[in-house]
């Protein structure tokens, strides 16, 4: 990611680049992320590292990735009405996960993705508005159209001093 320097300060710059399917443990929610987040999270956090350390003991070493957020209706409804699908990369071959909470399911999906456009967002979540915008105009401004929901995938976490967040949408060229 470009960050080209303004009045001595680094400015994140968005960028178009093409991602692989990504297989995931996927936990659904539905509520404002603050009030779903944790239990979900810890559901999800908790059969990766359980999957983790089942297959350490089979020899197969992987590292739990970033945590990433997919709110397909995030625009159209009330934060408290947001449907969150939480996901954690798991490896390719993965065909079942272990359930560490009783009530939280965590399912196996495959995100797919192609070509995508993002940007890194530097602060707090409330405040992202502005930079999707920068990239909702960048993506336009180079004869692409978004094509799929907004996702983000969160290189810090909530308590950071500074949070860092990747924002992605999936794009296709604009029909001339």
């Amino acid at each position: 990611m470009v960050m080209p320097k303004k009045g001595g300060k680094s400015v994140p710059e968005p960028e178009i680049l093409t991602m692989g399917p990504q297989r995931m443990a996927v936990v659904y929610t539905k509520g404002s992320p603050g009030k779903v987040a944790e239990k979900a999270v810890s559901a999800l956090y908790g059969s990766v590292y359980k999957l983790r350390f089942e297959l350490k003991k089979k020899g197969v070493i992987f590292e739990v990735g970033k945590l990433r957020a997919r709110w397909p209706d995030a625009h159209l409804v009330p934060d408290d009405q947001w449907t969150g699908i939480w996901g954690l990369p798991v490896p390719e071959n993965t065909t079942s996960l272990p359930q560490r909470v009783p009530d939280v399911e965590v399912k196996l999906e495959t995100w797919n993705y192609g070509t995508v456009a993002q940007i890194l967002h530097i602060g707090p979540y409330g405040e992202e508005g502005p930079t999707v915008k920068k990239l909702h105009e960048f993506v336009s401004n180079k004869g692409y159209e978004i094509a799929g929901v907004h996702e983000e995938e969160y290189l810090t976490t909530p308590k950071a001093k500074v949070q860092k967040t990747l924002i992605r949408y999936p794009i296709k060229k604009k029909k001339q």
